[in-house]
């Protein structure tokens, strides 16, 4: 264990309840040299986090280390320290020290009722003997080297372009006030991207040997998580950190890890280099999750998801058994093919017209009038035809979302028009516009979020033609209802089941089938497949392909990711501003995208191809 700074062997952790123990990590073996990443690799309930909580020491009851050991060595001239076998107390001294975390979602990672100054200070203070004043200067150091914060002298030089010919004095006051005006902003005062390096600078604070990071990017823009990733690769190589990264994203782990371990169902399917995971695959699972992530280069009929790959069965004795499965390429998508299906598209007048539309929300003062207005939506003209994907792409902020609500009147323009079928839609209300809802759906970001956690599934689904009395009996609604969960491929048994008995991709096919419950001509797909594992994704993706040939829907499919939207899509608009900087095919704004705003966007998609890995 000279260069090793953790070796796991043969760990285990169970979690019981009801009479029943589960094996969440089923004896799992990796280790970690002092400088390299590892990544660990898997869907949603394969065992990844519980790890990571594992060594960390923050497992909760009912979870507990049932077997294995965990060694840790701190320092290169310290004895390795079996991590199972520490007392709480004892393990403190090590947790946020020694080995500290970087959790997924950092705005509840994070406490909204201290700002981040306290909760940065705190940390510190926590593991090194050091004043409070001393702290705050560590603190503002960190963010600086986060690049929260610019340096003194950019922050100087601001100034001096600010105020002409300040003295040397005023100048140092002015940037003392700048960094601690910084720590003192709360976490709902910063975006997803800076509260992700506030999280990292606590976790750096106390220069960790180990550095755990959980899903650090999921919930950002492939843009903020292109820095991300950028950022943690250079600290790492200035501390000479190890690193464990764990995701469900392997186009991710080829660009940080050296090494790669593949969960399923609590065990690692595959371990080894991160070239060799990514030239030679050898394990079903493993090929599932490289296949079923959409790329740029390649335009397929359909994903090819992870049970392409395998089928797995439970055993009589409990252990799963997996049968590799030989899947069929699917076919490609030809030039000749989009041309035709583009000028097919064009014939028809437009489903939906898009004129000079507006949408602001108002800034107030101090005795509530309104100074002005921020546009969210500024002055945005685009057509969709009849059965058409409109793609609708660009970072968090850009006015995508707000776009989309305002378009089905969930939010009122402040000015422009709405043309749906020939009708300007953007002044109905009352009986007329409840109508219109039935032929204008919406499918939303979170699974989990958008379903009530007190109703059955089947009177979730139901609920719509209950609303607009669609169905003469009981009886012709719970039919409608079985068709429909049928449909997105669940069971007539399920609409008596609750959300939470479900997974999220689960959850996603029942808002789509709620969705589709009116027959609607129209839905807008709302990032709805950003929450999902990438094998979860893929499937979800072919999914709402064969609804929209087999019931001539018409999508605006919304997502920051440029990959997704370009399998989707037949046209692509690029939002930026609350504007659209670009729009045209799918394949034209991959190609040759004329924005430098679009090929940022682009460049900051994860390949799949470790030849972008960090040096």
């Amino acid at each position: 264990m000279k260069e090793t700074v953790l070796e796991v062997r043969n760990l285990q952790v169970e979690f019981s309840g009801d009479g029943t123990t589960v094996k969440a990590v089923d004896g799992i073996t990796f280790g970690l040299n002092r400088g390299e990443t590892l990544g660990i690799v898997g869907e949603s309930g394969s065992g990844k986090s519980v790890t990571a909580l594992a060594v960390m020491g923050l497992l909760q009851t009912p979870g507990r280390v049932s077997g294995g050991e965990i060694w840790f060595r701190p320092q290169p001239e310290a004895q390795p320290i079996n991590l199972v076998n520490l007392p709480a107390e004892e393990i403190q001294l090590y947790r946020g020290g020694d080995i500290a975390m970087i959790f997924q979602e950092p705005m509840s990672s994070l406490n909204p009722v201290y700002d981040i100054g306290f909760q940065l200070t705190e940390a510190i203070m926590r593991h090194q003997n050091v004043s409070i004043a001393e702290a705050r200067q560590i603190a503002i150091a960190l963010l600086q080297e986060v690049k929260l914060l610019p340096s003194d002298e950019k922050i100087q030089q601001e100034y001096i372009n600010t105020y002409p010919q300040p003295d040397g004095f005023k100048l140092a006051q002015l940037v003392k006030q700048h960094k601690e005006a910084l720590l003192e902003r709360y976490p709902h005062q910063l975006s997803g991207g800076q509260l992700q390096r506030v999280m990292i600078a606590m976790a750096i604070s106390c220069n960790p040997t180990l550095l755990i990071a959980d899903e650090p990017t999921t919930a950002l823009d492939v843009t903020v998580q292109a820095t991300i990733l950028e950022l943690m690769a250079e600290l790492q190589q200035s501390r000479q950190m190890s690193m464990i990264f764990i995701t469900h994203d392997l186009g991710l782990i080829s660009e940080i890890a050296d090494q790669v371990a593949v969960m399923y169902k609590g065990k690692v399917v595959e371990y080894g280099a991160v070239e060799q995971i990514f030239s030679s695959p050898q394990h079903p699972y493993t090929k599932g999750l490289v296949a079923c992530r959409p790329t740029l280069n390649r335009r397929p009929h359909k994903l090819l998801t992870v049970s392409d790959y395998m089928s797995a069965e439970i055993s009589p004795y409990g252990e799963v058994v997996i049968q590799a499965k030989t899947p069929t390429p699917p076919l490609e998508v030809t030039r000749e093919e989009i041309t035709q299906r583009l000028a097919t598209l064009s014939k028809k007048p437009p489903l939906l017209e898009i004129r000079n539309l507006k949408v602001g929300f108002p800034v107030r003062g101090v005795f509530g009038g309104i100074k002005r207005y921020n546009m969210a939506v500024n002055d945005v003209s685009f057509d969709v035809q009849p059965g058409e994907t409109l793609g609708l792409v660009g970072e968090s902020g850009c006015g995508k979302t707000t776009l989309g609500r305002t378009l089905l009147r969930l939010i009122e323009p402040m000015a422009g028009r709405i043309i749906f079928e020939g009708q300007d839609i953007t002044t109905l209300k009352g009986v007329p516009l409840q109508k219109l809802r039935r032929e204008m759906q919406i499918v939303f970001q979170n699974p989990f979020s958008s379903l009530d956690p007190r109703m059955r599934i089947g009177d979730a689904v139901m609920e719509p033609l209950l609303i607009h009395a669609v169905g003469k009996t009981k009886e012709q609604r719970q039919e409608r209802v079985v068709e429909l969960l049928k449909r997105v491929g669940l069971q007539a048994d399920d609409m008596k089941r609750y959300p939470h008995q479900f997974s999220g991709g689960q959850r996603q096919r029942i808002c789509i089938a709620r969705s589709l419950a009116l027959n609607p001509k129209f839905i807008i797909c709302d990032e709805s497949v950003s929450a999902l594992d990438v094998s979860v994704q893929a499937q979800v993706l072919n999914l709402l392909k064969e609804l929209q040939e087999d019931f001539q829907l018409t999508y605006i499919f919304i997502s920051h990711d440029l990959s997704v939207v370009k399998f989707m899509s037949d046209r692509i608009l690029v939002m930026n501003n609350g504007e659209i900087v670009e729009q045209g095919t799918a394949e034209s704004i991959y190609l040759e995208p004329k924005e430098k705003y679009t090929q940022k966007l682009i460049a900051a998609i994860p390949t799949g191809s470790p030849e972008r890995r960090k040096k």
